[in-house]
């Protein structure tokens, strides 16, 4: 078996999770990367080799979680690294908001988290230098006007990355999170992108994988339950 770490990336087909998988296996990680849309993660893994598996990962799914940690010990003998990466933004004024669309972003964006987290926890704790990210977001620093489902439920995985880090801590298993601003990635339509350039450039999925990158890596064994916000300044820019 290698002794390389080896790391589970949630929504990993394009954007964040994408750039996520390839600096981590340019870095020498096994990847397993999961994503909903099967077609579009085989084609973003298909050059790297045996050293990537592609999964079908809904993170809302117990049974599908345990399949995608039971994949990485299998195949790779070990499982060192969750990045909760996985998220949607949906956007809605109070007013035109429904049960379903609120319920629908807490589903993604914090209990696919704490899913994941319990089901790697096991492997977890048997590995060395074991870490979580959690991909929270600066609606979790600063509010947004419709964004009540997205914002609450980031606020909520801001709270679990807390209250996990705390809880894990005796086992030697580090949870930090990132905190993104606006990222030019395809979960922002051109015209949402084109807003946010107004007021200063959009990140990079890469500059968010250098993030994650630095969090899960040996140069941040003293680093847990940090926030790392990510954003070009911009929540120093709201009045």
């Amino acid at each position: 078996m290698s002794t390389a770490p080896v790391a589970l990336v949630t929504g990993a087909a394009r954007g964040q999770g994408a750039a996520i998988v390839a600096r981590l296996h340019a870095d020498g990680f096994q990847v397993v990367a999961g994503d909903v849309r099967v077609d579009e993660l085989r084609t973003s893994t298909a050059d790297y080799g045996d050293g990537v598996i592609a999964m079908a990962l809904d993170v809302t799914s117990e049974e599908q979680w345990a399949a995608a940690v039971a994949a990485a010990v299998d195949r790779f003998g070990t499982l060192t690294t969750l990045v909760n990466n996985a998220g949607v933004l949906h956007r809605a004024a109070l007013a035109d908001e429904t049960a379903a669309g609120f319920e629908g972003s807490w589903r993604v964006n914090c209990l696919g988290p704490f899913l994941g987290i319990r089901a790697a926890l096991a492997a977890l704790t048997a590995a060395d230098g074991a870490s979580i990210v959690n991909t929270c977001s600066t609606s979790a620093v600063r509010p947004f006007p419709h964004h009540a489902a997205y914002g609450s439920s980031k606020w909520a995985l801001r709270g679990l990355t807390q209250a996990t880090a705390v809880e894990l801590a005796p086992s030697g298993i580090r949870v930090n999170a990132v905190f993104p601003g606006p990222v030019a990635t395809p979960m922002l339509d051109d015209r949402t992108q084109d807003r946010l350039a107004a007021h200063g450039r959009l990140g990079t999925p890469a500059e968010i994988a250098d993030a994650v990158a630095f969090l899960v890596s040996a140069q941040a064994s003293f680093v847990t339950g940090a926030e790392l916000v990510v954003d070009g300044g911009q929540i120093l820019k709201i009045g």
